[in-house]
């Protein structure tokens, strides 16, 4: 019993020599100094803070495949400057092609048959008055000469549809724009109504698309002055010098749920947002691309004081 009471009291003391050079090492630390300037700070009153998404002017364009098939060829890349109608992907075109020509074929021998029935009928009607034939005869001619016409009409109904079918197989560019993304290769498959094979979008002047929570949608109003930082650039040093000046497009009058999501710890899946559109002319001081976040912070301060 005794030999544990020593124990114990060493043990006790040698905690308190390892807590007294612990404390006296933490004490000989030289104190953290205030940073050599005061942190950007923003004030939050009046404004309404949103996250921003950049895309290009009249929104980014995905473009569409109407039918399905493999991929012949990709005439752009990113990057490139195309105007409407200038040709983008070739889809595998062959078997269309010898479809149409033997349509085509059909068409001529239709032709050629129309044009016989027709003679036949001219020719007997021209001797109905004689009686070198029959009334039944000749509706038989007429008839004949009707239907020849009809199928004609088939066959060159038939070819136009192929016809418009190869024009389908060549995606064209809808509007005057510069190619943000190509999804596809030389090889692939493309399906019709899956994932869009190009991106396209008129860059020359951005808008950004802000994600206002639904709480603070009723505070939202036409016209009110916003100014944006990409992202980290808002708690920087001369921030203000940083900001870029939007212009106000439209509120868009349908609240849908969030899908940008910024990874905030208080941000919740089924949050709603009303999304606000602005503009704004490209900084020649820095570059910005289509699909780049945003802090966004729209001035209600105004629209406040009218609500009171």
């Amino acid at each position: 019993m005794f030999k544990k009471r020593i124990i114990l009291i060493l043990l006790a003391f040698a905690g308190a020599i390892a807590a007294f050079q612990l404390t006296r090492g933490t004490s000989s630390e030289a104190p953290i100094n205030p940073p050599p300037y005061t942190p950007a700070v923003r004030d939050k009153d009046g404004l309404i803070s949103a996250a921003g998404l950049v895309e290009a002017s009249a929104e980014n364009t995905l473009l569409g495949s109407p039918t399905s098939g493999t991929v012949q060829q990709v005439h752009v890349k990113v990057w490139d400057k195309v105007k409407a109608g200038d040709a983008l992907i070739t889809l595998d075109d062959r078997e269309w092609k010898m479809q149409y020509q033997v349509q085509l074929a059909a068409v001529e021998a239709a032709e050629a048959t129309l044009e016989r029935a027709e003679d036949q009928a001219k020719r007997w009607t021209s001797l109905k008055d004689t009686g070198a034939v029959s009334p039944a005869d000749l509706l038989s001619y007429q008839v004949a000469a009707k239907e020849a016409r009809s199928k004609w009409a088939l066959a060159k109904a038939q070819a136009e549809q192929t016809r418009v079918t190869l024009d389908r197989l060549v995606l064209r560019a809808p509007i005057d724009a510069t190619v943000l993304q190509v999804n596809v290769r030389a090889g692939e498959f493309v399906a019709a109504g899956a994932r869009a094979p190009l991106v396209l979008g008129d860059i020359s002047k951005l808008q950004i698309r802000c994600d206002v929570d639904e709480q603070l949608a009723p505070r939202m109003r036409e016209g009110l002055p916003a100014r944006g930082f990409l992202k980290g650039e808002a708690s920087r040093v001369n921030a203000e010098n940083r900001a870029i000046s939007l212009k106000f497009v439209r509120i868009e009058p349908f609240v849908i749920p969030k899908v940008s999501l910024t990874g905030g710890s208080t941000e919740r899946v089924d949050t709603r947002v009303l999304q606000v559109i602005y503009a704004f002319e490209r900084p020649t001081d820095r570059s910005i691309f289509v699909g780049q976040q945003m802090d966004v912070y729209i001035d209600a301060s105004h629209a406040d004081d009218q609500a009171k």
